[in-house]
């Protein structure tokens, strides 16, 4: 039986990207796969999940009325702030954090830009990373990955087996990383995720496995590929 500290945990959805990526298309979190807004998928999904007592949204100053409507429109019940987020994802995210009230222990981020996670996946997780400080969801490399210098020549070629490629959700204890974000930005230290902030400091991250099909939807590809597995997903379901 589970811990019933994991009834109690708040969601961070940054949603204040323009995904420059996207090719002109506006922001991508309202893109639509089969029908259904990114962001909206991405919320369905802690939503749904038990363990999630509230989610809050850092979103672009001009996104913030069409994400209320979209809360309230779809009976996104757990949804407790919709804000304006910082200048980088890891300023959104600082900022939750101190919109989040003393008694908020644990907390798990997620980008609104992965709608594919699935509600099963999400509860294992979050199940597998009770009672540690810091996890993140991650998947081996399916390709050989080189590293490079500035002039382009490989320099290694590292063990795939020792690889991950980095998803959301990661999870952590609220302390610790609000601890790692006060001091990041009292250096001006930017790190490209969450766990690397962790890492920054010294504390130990825990990789748990993810999904594949948990893609970030980043460029006109990604909505192509998404959709498709969307649409597979609800064909077999029927």
């Amino acid at each position: 039986m589970k811990s019933m500290c994991l009834a109690k945990i708040s969601a961070i959805i940054p949603a204040a990207g323009r995904g420059q990526r996207m090719g002109g298309q506006g922001n991508k979190l309202f893109l639509e796969l089969a029908g259904t807004p990114v962001l909206l998928l991405t919320l369905k999904t802690f939503e749904n999940c038990p363990y999630i007592k509230q989610i809050i949204i850092p979103a672009a100053l001009q996104d913030i009325p069409r994400i209320k409507q979209m809360v309230h429109d779809n009976g996104i019940k757990k949804v407790s702030a919709i804000f304006e987020g910082g200048k980088e994802r890891q300023d959104s995210v600082f900022k939750a954090l101190r919109v989040l009230g003393p008694e908020e222990k644990q907390v798990v981020i997620h980008d609104g830009a992965r709608p594919l996670l699935t509600l099963p996946d999400l509860q294992n997780f979050l199940e597998a990373a009770e009672g540690l400080g810091a996890a993140t969801m991650a998947v081996p490399p399916k390709d050989t990955i080189k590293k490079i210098d500035k002039e382009n020549w490989v320099v290694e070629t590292p063990l795939r087996e020792s690889l991950r490629l980095i998803q959301t959700p990661q999870f952590f204890e609220r302390e610790l990383l609000e601890k790692v974000h006060i001091l990041a930005s009292r250096q001006g230290f930017y790190a490209t995720d969450d766990a690397a902030l962790m890492e920054w400091q010294g504390y130990p991250v825990k990789v748990l496995a993810g999904s594949y099909e948990n893609l970030k939807v980043t460029t006109p590809e990604d909505i192509f590929l998404a959709e498709a597995i969307l649409q597979r997903r609800r064909g077999v379901s029927t």
